[in-house]
């Protein structure tokens, strides 16, 4: 039987509910009125989206450009792939699954690098992202680019961010299964979540761009956050294997610069995060252990810096964003 005293506290604790949500969205509309470059920001606590607002840019149903967030997307199509068997195993080499990707070009030893070694960033090959980019996508044939640059580390060794090692995998994708980067994204993951991609950037030989460019809404990018905290489900379908996105939130490699653990496609982060992460501040973030999934847009021609704006994204994810949970 409830006594008096155990329903009064249970009553104080229901009616102070709504001011503590108050008092927790003031606080978060404080730390992002702080914040000039961000655009967005998109909580769910379990089944619910207990806040989103765009102060800037160009809203919430708006489409945005993920930038480099594409290469979690990418991920997750390489699972997806896997979960229909039209790949082996994350262990398959380039070689054995697309093996007309190797021009007389290519690295030696670059058709045994597998795909877990792409998909972590691990390939060995000289970076084509930083520096590189710019001659990278000005080059007449992007995947022989990536390919026949010279090994700097053993694949497998360490992490080197490079977005020609995704957009090999991209491709490699295409050749494994017969349908575009496109194709696969809207069936495989916009069907499901009920999500529009649209068409992006294809290099010379047709193949859209793997690790970039891709855009969605902010509310698109809360549900693929939604589905990665929950295991690969969305709205009771299973979208992506849980066996996939378990492996995909174990720490595979570390980078250089944030120091943050990666994953296949995923940076995990000391707090329990798993966040892919675009240029000028995009973020599509997952807490499993605390039930969250978070969507940020910010504006994508600035950048963002782990010790500049990224870091203070992520002050803003460990602070007034887990406290909402």
């Amino acid at each position: 039987m409830t006594d008096r005293r155990t329903f009064l506290t249970t009553a104080g604790a229901f009616l102070a509910a709504p001011h503590v949500a108050r008092a927790q969205n003031d606080d978060l509309r404080t730390a992002i009125a702080e914040l000039p470059q961000l655009h967005s920001l998109s909580i769910r606590q379990g089944d619910e989206v207990v806040f989103a607002e765009a102060p800037r840019g160009p809203g919430l149903d708006r489409l945005a450009n993920i930038k480099s967030c594409s290469k979690s997307i990418v991920a997750l199509l390489l699972g997806a792939a896997i979960d229909r068997e039209e790949i082996a195993s994350v262990d398959a080499r380039l070689g054995d699954v697309a093996p007309s990707l190797l021009g007389p070009s290519a690295t030696e030893g670059a058709g045994d690098i597998t795909l877990e070694d792409i998909v972590t960033l691990r390939a060995g090959l000289e970076r084509t992202s930083g520096p590189n980019y710019g001659a990278w996508v000005s080059s007449a044939n992007w995947v022989a680019d990536a390919l026949g640059r010279p090994m700097v580390a053993e694949p497998g060794e360490r992490m080197l961010y490079s977005t020609g090692s995704t957009h090999v995998l991209g491709a490699a994708l295409a050749e494994a299964t017969g349908q575009s980067l496109l194709a696969q994204a809207r069936q495989r993951l916009g069907d499901p979540l009920g999500m529009e991609i649209p068409a992006w950037t294809r290099d010379p030989q047709g193949y859209y761009l793997g690790g970039n460019e891709m855009a969605m809404t902010p509310r698109a990018m809360l549900d693929v956050a939604t589905m990665l905290r929950d295991g690969g489900r969305f709205r009771g379908e299973q979208v992506i294997s849980e066996d996939w996105i378990d492996a995909s939130l174990g720490p595979r490699g570390r980078s250089p610069w944030s120091g943050m653990s990666y994953g296949y496609g995923w940076f995990l982060t000391r707090s329990g995060y798993a966040l892919g992460r675009g240029y000028g501040g995009q973020v599509i973030a997952a807490h499993r252990e605390r039930g969250l999934a978070v969507a940020i847009t910010s504006d994508p021609t600035q950048p963002a810096r782990s010790e500049g704006y990224f870091g203070a994204l992520m002050r803003l994810l460990d602070g007034p964003v887990l406290a909402v949970a």
